[in-house]
């Protein structure tokens, strides 16, 4: 397929697709604190994610699969390992100074103590390295919770140079995710009423039953939602675990894998999928992350260069007919202009919606097919070619209201 944009590693558009196949485990791929436990839930399927092995599906194909988890955590309640995202401290007098030239949002107006943001990284070409959730645990202390790159290498190699007073290191901090519409009765039932004082993206470092926990009104799934971040995760994993567990009961608490199917549906993009280090923020909708006031940041003078003389791709979302989508998609799937069969674009996620009961997806498309109406070609495992048109994202709750909304019980 003609790539949209020439690439280093060009996008590998065979359609080889999924293998019913066994992935050796090794000592080498790191098993979460919690893995012992996920397994003792059920995941029956896992993916690796920043070197560490990480579920991604719990409920079996014959009893509903992913979309009874879907089911689960727009219904009910839901916990996650996401122990994948690990957590990068970098600790120390020029910490804010430091991380501020790391990311392309403003630490100092964005990002006072005990408050979360969205933030990225980019690279001196402007292309992006990551898009974490950004802790600030003190003055002098912050957090990465990372997506799926190596953060911990770019930022010690960034002050390889000690220009920055600040130590770089993975800590042994592991989150898990609570997510669904009855996550607030969850957690007030574990932390007591001052869950409902807290607002979106703020942190509370509090304790559960003697256990340290910071908790955050974040998450990847765009209900209402929080992460508990566990300190000594190693030795703590199974109290913590099991307390939720049990606190969950009566709130039909199921462990499930991350909700793909919802991230698509808020237009959540997911690292190495939907962007990698060759894709710049003005492709995937990430320009509002860019602050061009701030005095400098890494990746700043090519971001302006990028926007100055404009894109020649950007994704976006497709509502597409064929069978529903009910598995991860293992290939990139080609987009074809829908009057010349031309290949155009590709496709990055794809997942049925029971929420709009059609498929939808992420594409990355040349600028001409941008538009919202264009009509297209989605050229799909078990149909071929299936009639497909560009709409606007989110596909759902486009405001943002769900996760962002005032806590009730």
């Amino acid at each position: 397929m003609l790539q949209i944009k020439k690439r280093h590693v060009p996008i590998n558009m065979r359609q080889s697709g999924d293998l019913d196949a066994r992935i050796k485990f090794t000592a080498r791929i790191r098993k979460s604190p919690y893995w012992h436990l996920s397994v003792k839930a059920g995941c029956w399927a896992f993916a690796t994610y920043n070197h560490m092995y990480h579920p991604r599906a719990y409920v079996k194909p014959e009893d509903g699969g992913l979309m009874k988890e879907y089911e689960y955590i727009t219904q009910d309640v839901t916990m996650w390992d996401v122990a994948v995202e690990h957590q990068i401290q970098v600790k120390g007098p020029d910490a804010a100074a430091f991380v501020d030239r790391l990311i392309t949002r403003d630490v100092y107006k964005k990002l006072p103590v005990n408050k979360a943001r969205y933030v990225i990284l980019c690279n001196q070409k402007g292309g992006i390295i990551n898009d974490p959730v950004l802790l600030r645990i003190a003055e002098d202390e912050f957090r990465f919770s990372i997506s799926d790159s190596d953060v911990l290498l770019w930022a010690q190699g960034v002050n390889a140079t000690g220009e920055f007073n600040v130590d770089i290191n993975e800590v042994d901090v592991s989150p898990v995710q609570i997510q669904g519409p009855k996550s607030v009765n969850l957690m007030r039932k574990l932390f007591g009423d001052r869950i409902l004082e807290m607002k979106y993206y703020t942190i509370w470092q509090t304790n559960m039953n003697g256990l340290r926990v910071d908790i955050s009104r974040t998450g990847f799934s765009a209900e209402v939602g929080f992460e508990i971040y566990l300190h000594d995760a190693i030795a703590n994993a199974d109290e913590m675990w099991n307390k939720v567990l049990e606190a969950g009961e009566e709130f039909n608490l199921h462990v499930i894998a991350p909700s793909h199917i919802r991230r698509i549906e808020a237009a959540i993009l997911s690292y190495g999928q939907d962007m990698d280090i060759e894709t710049n923020p003005f492709e995937v909708n990430l320009d509002w992350q860019i602050d061009f006031s701030k005095a400098d940041f890494i990746g700043k003078d090519a971001l302006r260069k990028i926007k100055e003389e404009g894109i020649k791709q950007r994704l976006v979302g497709l509502r597409m007919g064929g069978k529903p989508i009910t598995w991860y998609n293992p290939d990139f799937f080609p987009v074809q202009d829908a009057s010349s069969g031309e290949d155009v674009g590709y496709i990055s996620s794809a997942f049925f919606s029971p929420n709009l009961d059609t498929n939808i997806g992420l594409a990355m498309m040349p600028i001409s097919h941008t538009a919202s109406g264009t009509k297209v070609k989605a050229v799909l495992p078990a149909d071929g070619p299936v009639d497909a048109e560009v709409v606007d994202i989110p596909f759902v709750d486009p405001r943002k209201t769900i996760p962002s909304k005032k806590l009730s019980t």
